[in-house]
């Protein structure tokens, strides 16, 4: 009886730690999955309201890559900002980043960190590409990060 009353304690004690670092190990997947997949899209045309290989505009590149990884994201930049993850200072591969026209206004454009000083973005003037993060637009424009 005490082997049994010591095996239940013990898995109440340690459930949680498991469950924690189970859900680090998911998270770093889904991260991972989700920069491959916008990767795996480079080169593909900006398109205005796109959400496929066909064309893709900012979060719709954003929402194709994390769908495939299996996490379901709102169809907006202002959306995923103020619905979604939490905010961070410092940036991890497969952070969301958010940018406005100026400081005071709604995001309008998101693109996925990758690390390195780098992120990965559908923009109107290059389609799906790699940017650095301190580029001369997007750094001015940057107005916060949240992970997923």
């Amino acid at each position: 009886m005490k082997k049994i009353i010591a095996i239940f304690a013990m898995t109440l004690i340690l459930s949680p730690m498991l469950t924690a670092m189970g859900g680090k190990a998911e998270a770093a997947y889904y991260h991972t999955k989700a920069i491959s997949v916008a990767k795996a899209n480079l080169g593909v045309p900006y398109r205005w309201g796109g959400i496929s290989p066909r064309g893709f505009d900012c979060s719709g590149l954003v929402k194709y890559s994390y769908g495939k990884a299996g996490k379901v994201l709102p169809r907006t930049a202002a959306d995923m900002f103020y619905t979604k993850g939490y905010r961070v200072s410092s940036l991890k591969a497969g952070d969301l980043m958010f940018f406005a026209p100026n400081k005071a206004s709604r995001p309008t454009h998101v693109a996925i960190y990758i690390g390195n000083g780098k992120m990965i973005q559908a923009a109107s003037s290059k389609g799906v590409s790699i940017s650095y993060t301190s580029n001369s637009y997007w750094k001015p424009r940057y107005i916060g990060a949240k992970r997923i």
